[in-house]
């Protein structure tokens, strides 16, 4: 029986719960701080409900699904099983009615798969009433359900007979859901019957179903304690003990509140999207729910899913709309993260978020809230102020004209519509600065990019079908430097960041010296004689920072490009020289392979702060493809993580709101008594949990920076042909001309082939 034996060597890697958690967390208090005030209709904070355990990790109603909850999520979280029957009438934990969707049957009974009617559906699959509760427990191991969470834990665990979700787990609150009740009936089985055996055993917190024959048949039957939910599914769905629509029941609440205390509606019942997944005006549905009396409980919540575009997403932001809009509160929550409502319940609740708090972790913007608008647009920069930025920034290229402008790229073909204009065919290859072919800032003068191209938001997840705000993706105007000073001159921010690149490069080819015309920017906006705001310059060229350190007072941030895992003294020596703080790779601070956190440990952070450089990392974004599956699909646990474990000074962001509302949270000031689900997760920890020969392969070791990798010859001199404002690009012409008629030539050659 080979699933036995993968699962007894899951046991035997884990031994039990208190293992992984000293595998996956810091031990520390798990007591949550709860809202002074709640919306919903007890007056006590809303439920948390996870779904199959912690299910968008592990495989649903697995043993590490329902472990992990006790030690990742608020202490009073309540564990979810929807209940299937077996040939002989056990009861068993399974997310599907069609085992081939969960479990590794297929391979195991490969001539099993049946046909049968479901709610009047005909369903082809394999169904546990085809087999005794024996058979499937020594035979069938589970498998996650979602097709696009990893598979490291598919084949490890046993289904999970009903009763171990009390014996074994001891869950504070159990929720069992019962959907096919009808199904069943079928084949001579009483789910009914089974439950009421059951209650007596145990207290059922709560029951669930969307048959109203089953729920009426069982109230008044089980414990007082016991509460019954009736569950709405889709809108134009049948009810198929009324044979009406649920969307039509939703009418009729006084009714449902004859068999039942409270009601389950998929989220979209309450905050319906547009078909292009944009927030339509909340429904009235939970207020009628409680002037009926009935308790509300919202589904479908999961990190790793597609939610409205007016999340940013920001899962944690979600949630919050459902328990702390000012207007309404669900009693609880459905879902497979179940770490992320128990922080938004127990501490991210009740903000004040008028807050403004300049104190660390410092915010610092990237591109501005380039994850709402186009990159460097007078947008993004509106929305990463008004998001709580303390610090936003602008990367400077320049013009053919010599004006300094705020992009993100040197090549507009990554970030503006250039590609679909009539400037397109300027077209050139220079492989100092990209590999390939691009259309570059001093190929068009200002008035050509600002009177002729619209930006184009930046969508670095796409490989994943994750695409940010659509609807502005065109949206904002393109900012020249001076635009950018004059905008954020009298904003509540800390200061102002300029990333400066490509220095040498302008000096050679174009004839320009951006380091002075950037000074002499900062100087005609007035920032270099006033202290509200600070001065930041960025660069990767330690050329360019030891010209700034020459000429002006401005705080100096270091960029290191590469991943690494330590700085020899020699080269702090050299950055001490002419930087204040130092920006890294968020890989340089937390090694990662295949999406998992590796137990290396990297000293690079204490090793920069204890020069006394500040150290900020970079670049962090809320997608939950660009983060390692340890911070739960969370960009606010992956924040968490920087902040409390790594202790890293600021965080350079795409997505400013989210870490500014961070900083607000109730529960930093906790110490000791910090609950569990705030507190950072081990390196490695989570990787351990896989068996070694499911592991991803060891990552290369990240080398050590040296100071050969810091010390850089200073900038050449600008050519004697222009001045620094004024820059002439005759060479580059010339060549940015051949390179073109090269290209045109090309385009020609492969239209008449």
């Amino acid at each position: 029986m080979p699933a036995m034996g993968r699962s007894s060597r899951a046991c035997s890697l884990l031994g039990s719960t208190h293992l992984l958690l000293l595998l996956l967390l810091s031990v520390g208090s798990a007591v949550a701080q709860n809202g002074s005030t709640w919306k919903t209709l007890s007056g006590k904070a809303p439920a948390v409900v996870a779904k199959g355990g912690f299910s968008g990790l592990f495989p649903d109603s697995s043993d590490y699904a329902y472990q992990f909850v006790g030690i990742s999520s608020s202490p009073d979280t309540t564990v979810w099983c929807d209940v299937r029957l077996t040939k002989d009438g056990a009861g068993i934990c399974l997310p599907s009615i069609n085992m081939d969707n969960c479990t590794i049957i297929a391979s195991v009974f490969p001539q099993g798969k049946k046909t049968y009617k479901v709610n009047g559906v005909s369903t082809a699959g394999w169904f546990s009433v085809d087999y005794t509760s024996t058979v499937l427990l020594q035979n069938v191991s589970l498998k996650q359900s979602v097709l696009s969470r990893t598979p490291a834990y598919d084949g490890l665990f046993q289904i999970n007979p009903v009763e171990n979700i009390f014996t074994l787990y001891k869950a504070p609150a159990v929720w069992l859901n019962v959907q096919h009740d009808s199904f069943y009936s079928q084949f001579k089985l009483s789910m009914r019957s089974y439950i009421l055996s059951l209650s007596k055993q145990f207290i059922v917190d709560y029951i669930s179903s969307p048959e109203v024959n089953f729920l009426t048949s069982i109230s008044g039957r089980v414990s007082k304690k016991t509460k019954l939910v009736f569950r709405f599914l889709d809108e134009r769905s049948i009810e198929p003990s009324t044979n009406q629509t649920y969307g039509s029941m939703l009418k009729n609440l006084t009714f449902v509140k004859t068999f039942a205390s409270g009601i389950l509606v998929p989220k979209s019942y309450i905050w319906p999207v547009t078909p292009d997944n944009y927030l339509l005006p909340y429904t009235s549905v939970v207020d009628d729910a409680h002037k009926a009396g009935l308790e509300i409980y919202a589904a479908d919540f999961a990190n790793d899913l597609t939610i409205s575009y007016n999340y940013s997403f920001d899962p944690l932001a979600e949630y919050l709309f459902f328990i702390d809009n000012g207007a309404f509160s669900v009693d609880g929550v459905l879902t497979d993260f179940p770490i992320t409502p128990s922080e938004a319940v127990g501490c991210f609740s009740n903000l004040n978020t008028s807050k403004i708090d300049h104190a660390k972790p410092l915010v610092i913007s990237h591109n501005g809230a380039s994850g709402d608008y186009p990159d460097c647009t007078d947008q993004a920069y509106e929305k990463a102020v008004a998001d709580g930025a303390d610090v936003i920034d602008c990367p400077v290229q320049v013009t053919k004209d010599g004006i300094l402008i705020c992009m993100s790229s040197v090549d507009l073909m990554d970030v503006t519509t250039v590609a679909k204009s009539q400037f397109a065919s300027q077209v050139t290859t220079i492989n100092s600065l990209k590999a390939g072919s691009g259309v570059f800032t001093f190929n068009l003068t200002w008035d050509d990019i600002s009177k002729n191209l619209k930006p184009m938001i930046s969508n670095p997840m796409s490989t994943y079908n994750l695409y940010r705000n659509p609807r502005n993706k065109n949206a904002g105007n393109f900012m020249r430097l001076s635009d950018f000073l004059t905008f954020a001159n009298g904003k509540d921010l800390s200061g102002i960041m300029i990333t400066v690149e490509h220095a040498a490069f302008m000096a050679e080819e174009l004839g320009f010296g951006v380091v002075d015309a950037v000074i002499k920017a900062l100087d005609d906006s007035g920032y270099s004689k006033q202290t509200a705001q600070n001065v930041m310059i960025q660069s990767t060229n330690s050329s360019v920072l030891v010209k700034f350190k020459q000429e002006t007072k401005y705080n100096l941030v270091y960029m290191i490009e590469e991943s690494v895992r330590d700085a020899a003294p020699s080269s702090l020596a050299d950055i001490k020289k002419f930087a204040d703080a130092v920006s890294v790779g968020t890989t340089s601070v937390f090694p990662e392979t295949h999406y998992y956190l590796t137990n290396q440990t990297n000293k690079l952070v204490p090793t920069l702060k204890s020069a006394g450089l500040q150290v900020y990392v970079y670049v962090l974004m809320n997608e939950f493809a660009s983060q390692p599956n340890d911070f739960f699909a969370d960009a606010t646990s992956q924040i968490n993580a920087y902040v409390q474990s790594a202790k890293v000074d600021g965080v350079i962001t795409d997505f400013p709101g989210t870490a500014h509302r961070y900083k607000l949270n109730s529960c930093t000031s906790m110490g000791k008594n910090m609950p569990l689900f705030m507190q950072p997760p081990q390196p490695g920890g989570l990787l351990s949990t896989i068996l070694p020969d499911a592991q991803p392969p060891a990552a290369a070791p990240m080398p050590l920076l040296t100071d050969a990798d810091v010390a850089e010859p200073a900038l050449p001199p600008v050519s004697n042909t222009t001045t620094a404002a004024s820059p002439s690009h005759a060479a580059l012409r010339m060549r940015t001309h051949v390179l073109s008629i090269a290209t045109l030539l090309m385009l020609c050659a492969s239209l008449l082939i």
